[in-house]
This record gives C-alpha cells, sequence and structure tokens, in this order.
C-alpha cells in the first residue's frame, strides 16, 4: 500500500513497474490456475498478457476508501479479465464446450472404474448417446482446435511445457498428404499475416521471433505496456478470422 500511495503521489511510472512487478507472480498464479480448466488451443501467453494488462488498470483505478485492498482489488480485476479472454477466444458454440467437457469427464470416470480406456460404444453408452452423434460431436470438436503446438501447457508435475512435448510420435512427417497439407497450412498463415497491418506485424516479431518482453516491445514502438497487449490481442482476432475458413486443415496439421 505504501508503493501504491508514492505512486499515486507521484505518478512515476518507474515506481508503478515496481507495483506491477510485485503483483506479476499473482497473475501467473490466476492463468496456470486456470489452465486446469481452459482448452489446450488456448495459448497461455495470451492470458498472461491480458492478466498484466488488467493488473495495470487495476493498479490505476483502485480506490481504497471502497474498502478492499489492492491486492483483493487486483485479483478480481485479473480473474475477470482471464474469464473474458477466454470466452473471447473460443470460437466453439457453449453447447459444443459441454459436450467436450462431458465427453472428457464420462472417459475419465470409465478408466477409474474399469481401468481402462473406454472404446468408442462404451462411451457412447454412457453419455446416453449414439455412436454416430459421439462421432459427429467428436470431429466438430477437432475441427474447433486451430492450435500451434508451442501452446503452454500443464505437465503432470505442474511444469509448464509446450504442446508438442506431450504428443506422441506417430511418424506422420512420413506421410506425403499430411506434408502437403503442413506446406499448405504455413503458406495460409504466411499470406494472412502478410495482410495484418505493419504494426501488429512488428509486434508479432518482436514477441516471437525476438522473444522480447512486453515492457521491452513498448520501448521499441514507443507506446505503453498496456498498448502493446491491445496490439497483441487484435493481431490473434485477425488471424483468427483470416484463417477461420481453414480451420480443418490447420486442425489436421496441429
Amino acid at each position: 500500500m505504501t508503493l501504491w500511495r508514492q505512486y499515486k503521489e507521484s505518478g512515476d511510472r518507474a515506481v508503478r513497474d515496481r507495483l506491477v512487478l510485485t503483483f506479476a507472480p499473482m497473475v501467473k498464479y490466476i492463468v496456470y490456475k486456470k489452465v486446469r480448466e481452459i482448452p489446450a488451443r488456448c495459448e497461455v501467453e495470451d492470458f498472461i498478457s491480458c492478466g498484466l494488462e488488467a493488473l495495470i488498470h487495476s493498479i490505476e483505478r483502485y480506490d481504497p476508501e471502497k474498502g478492499a485492498t489492492l491486492e483483493q482489488f487486483a485479483w478480481t480485476r485479473i480473474h475477470g479479465a482471464v474469464l473474458d479472454e477466454l470466452r473471447r477466444q473460443d470460437w466453439a458454440p457453449r453447447s459444443l464446450r459441454r459436450w467436450e467437457r462431458d465427453i472428457n469427464q464420462a472417459r475419465e470416470h470409465f478408466i477409474g472404474v474399469h481401468g481402462r480406456r473406454p472404446s468408442r460404444e462404451e462411451l457412447a453408452g454412457a453419455l446416453g448417446s449414439t455412436v454416430s452423434e459421439l462421432r459427429a460431436r467428436e470431429d466438430e470438436i477437432v475441427a474447433s482446435d486451430v492450435t500451434s503446438l508451442n501452446t503452454l501447457v500443464l505437465s503432470d508435475d505442474e511444469t509448464a511445457i509446450e504442446r508438442i512435448d506431450t504428443l506422441v510420435s506417430e511418424d506422420r512427417f512420413a506421410d506425403p498428404e499430411h506434408h502437403t497439407a503442413r506446406d499448405q497450412a504455413k503458406m495460409r498463415f504466411r499470406a494472412a499475416f502478410e495482410r495484418l497491418p505493419r504494426r501488429e506485424r512488428e509486434v508479432a516479431v518482436l514477441l516471437y521471433v525476438k522473444n522480447l518482453t512486453l515492457r521491452e516491445i513498448g520501448g521499441i514502438l514507443g507506446v505503453s505496456e498496456s498498448r502493446v497487449c491491445q496490439i497483441h490481442g487484435q493481431l490473434k482476432r485477425m488471424l483468427k478470422e483470416e484463417l477461420s475458413a481453414d480451420s480443418v486443415l490447420f486442425s489436421e496439421v496441429a
């Protein structure tokens, strides 16, 4: 609280940055607790960026006269922002996500009772569904999962690993059809990337190629860290809109 009062009295950005660094672990804690609930198609970096933006806004808008501590106020704002980002990123209707949760829960329950994975017939029976309906829902779920293999997920020991490290190799790269599909996906992604505005392309290169932090990118571009977060969100939305027609192709090569 002393540090916050110092910032409000001085308006010193360096003091605000110290506040952000102080509460940054809380952002990561909230995001990584939610990773258990969010699908792997969503990138953890997006949620951390949005959480940091909410933290900055919390510091700016906090009013101690309303009774809550800065930590309580920031926690509420960050948690809400993460949930909003999850809803915003999800392309699929909620009914499909309910199917996805029900299928996963039914599968886990069957494994717990029988000690093995259920067949599709057994899984459909547990869901009170038909095999054809279950297969159709599974196809829809797969088609909605346009994601990067570099997406961060939690491993069994709760450390962050890339999604590619959780996949079992089936030597798909030896498949000519898969190789062609990968080439097509790369070509369409590059074309979509080239259609982005210059500022969005710059942020993408600095973030994903140069591996700079949001603060470093803001310094290079002469904008605030919050603005970098906004630009990053915009470029993600633009790419998803550009590539939405090719969602099946990207799900095949993911």
